[in-house]
């Protein structure tokens, strides 16, 4: 079983852990600011057909 050889300082493992956090926050922030834009129709860099509803 692989073991590591030195102990990481929970400073350090916290420090990783939130910019492992931050990156997510960032792309969920991006895909939510794009999932708006497209459903306002105010999007520049997507283009949505639309259909008619019958």
């Amino acid at each position: 079983m692989a073991v590591p050889k030195k102990r990481i300082s929970t400073s350090k493992k916290r420090i990783r852990k939130n910019i492992w956090k931050r990156e997510g926050y960032w792309t969920a922030l991006k895909a939510f600011s794009l999932g708006k834009s497209l459903s306002t129709g105010n999007s520049k860099s997507f283009f949505v057909q639309k259909t008619k509803n019958k």
